[in-house]
């Protein structure tokens, strides 16, 4: 996989899957969790923390798709793939 954000990252959306880091924080006091990336320029995903594992991953999918399009004109050949570390989402 390549990396968005690396030398050649649009024109590699052509031809082999996109990965993607995220940073996922967990704001108690607010009762959400705040998904971005520095891969991603945009990438600002807030969702209550009582929402599930899915609908997390179904909002992230959905803004990344649509920054994606932006960012390369049209919509990416195949879906890139998100990957976060840390612990914020087992809290």
């Amino acid at each position: 996989m390549y990396r968005v954000g690396w030398p050649f990252w649009k024109w590699a959306a052509r031809h082999v899957p996109l990965l993607i880091r995220l940073e996922v924080e967990h704001d108690r006091e607010a009762g959400v969790f705040i998904v971005t990336s520095n891969d991603l320029d945009g990438l600002v995903v807030e969702i209550p923390d009582t929402a599930s594992a899915a609908d997390l991953h179904r909002e992230i999918d959905d803004c990344v798709s649509m920054l994606m399009a932006e960012a390369l004109k049209k919509a990416p050949k195949s879906s890139p793939v998100t990957a976060w570390r840390g612990d914020a989402l087992a809290a």
